[in-house]
């Protein structure tokens, strides 16, 4: 029926958000199946329902599901979208671990500062501030406090608990931006809006590449990395404060830059040895992380347009970083065809 092509094109052309894999294998079931939920057998009916009827918001948004699971992703798929989704969903729970140490942080902070644990000493009066005041710096506790919630519920497994509290916890960032910027209290300055992009948003969206397909991650090593981070960043940086050498630190870019740097430095060994299990995976993980620290550490190097001297430790910090990553970069290149192949995929219909 010539009629026929006009509603079977418009799905076709829905489908085509599906990798080409995918798609030679599974298209005309698929096709068949959408225009049979539509055809009732009357030819005049069906003649005008070809002609007319276009792909519903459901269905666009149930193939769009399953593009974004398949693409990221999980057991039995093609090598290259294997390792992509195991490479996405790691940076995810590194970046979830970030705001999670911060979190923690911020809880042993004010606990510290106002002496609710008695046998901790007095913290130094350089740590001691005057909080400001209004409802914001409560939300911000209570948002400090979502994301370890988020960090933990998505390393046990629970990733729609995760997605949901992911997904309020941004809220009030934004709202706290728009807001300030409208009414001229926050300076135009890129940093803020730059970590509420890469930092909250992207990692948010980037959630989607745990689902059912997904492998679980590994709950311990990931539980476990919250209070070694806290140790071995968060304290050494409180001493440095309290010990009035704060001069020394670098800002928050900086920081993340570095760390990222030392991780692929403590990784390049075994992407040189291009014999342990699961070391592209790893490698394409830590290039991710890179890319997304870079970023924040370019787009806040405006912040510094006054001072000479800082934006030429940002870009220092951004050579070391770049160095860094050009270790494990190759190896990264070859995750897509070093991961094990997979067993062969089911046909996954989203609902």
């Amino acid at each position: 029926m010539s009629g026929g092509l006009g509603l079977e094109q418009r799905y076709r052309r829905v489908l085509r958000l599906l990798p080409g894999w995918y798609r030679d294998r599974w298209e005309q079931d698929m096709v068949a199946a959408f225009l049979d939920s539509w055809l009732t057998g009357d030819p005049e009916a069906d003649e005008y329902i070809t002609k007319a009827a276009r792909p519903g918001w459901p269905e666009t948004a149930s193939v769009a599901g399953l593009a974004a699971r398949l693409y990221l992703g999980g057991a039995g798929t093609p090598r290259r979208h294997f390792a992509w989704g195991q490479a996405v969903r790691n940076a995810v729970l590194a970046v979830m671990l970030v705001h999670a140490v911060r979190g923690l942080a911020t809880f042993t902070f004010l606990a510290w500062t106002r002496r609710l644990v008695g046998w901790l000493p007095a913290p130094p009066a350089s740590l001691v501030t005057a909080a400001p005041g209004g409802v914001w710096p409560t939300v911000g506790h209570v948002v400090d406090y979502a994301w370890i919630m988020v960090f933990v519920t998505l390393a046990l497994g629970h990733y729609r608990t995760a997605r949901v509290i992911a997904a309020l916890a941004i809220v009030p960032g934004l709202v706290f931006l728009l807001q300030h910027q409208v009414t001229g209290t926050l300076p135009v300055t890129f940093g803020p809006w730059a970590f509420w992009v890469l930092l909250d948003l992207v990692p948010v969206l980037a959630m989607a590449a745990f689902h059912r397909d997904a492998p679980p991650p590994a709950c311990w090593p990931w539980l476990l990395a919250l209070p070694a981070n806290y140790l071995l960043v968060v304290v050494p940086l409180l001493v440095a404060q309290a010990t009035g050498n704060s001069a020394w630190l670098p800002d928050f870019p900086g920081l993340c830059c570095l760390l990222v740097a030392l991780a692929c430095l403590a990784h390049a060994p075994r992407a040189w040895s291009r014999r342990t299990a699961g070391s592209g995976v790893w490698s394409l993980t830590l290039t991710l992380l890179a890319a997304v620290a870079g970023a924040f550490r370019i787009v806040t190097v405006g912040d510094y347009l006054h001072d000479l001297h800082l934006i030429t430790v940002s870009l220092a910090e951004l050579l070391i970083l770049v160095a860094a990553v050009a270790l494990v970069a190759p190896d990264a290149a070859r995750a897509q065809t070093a991961t094990p192949a997979p067993p062969p995929y089911r046909q996954t219909m989203a609902a």
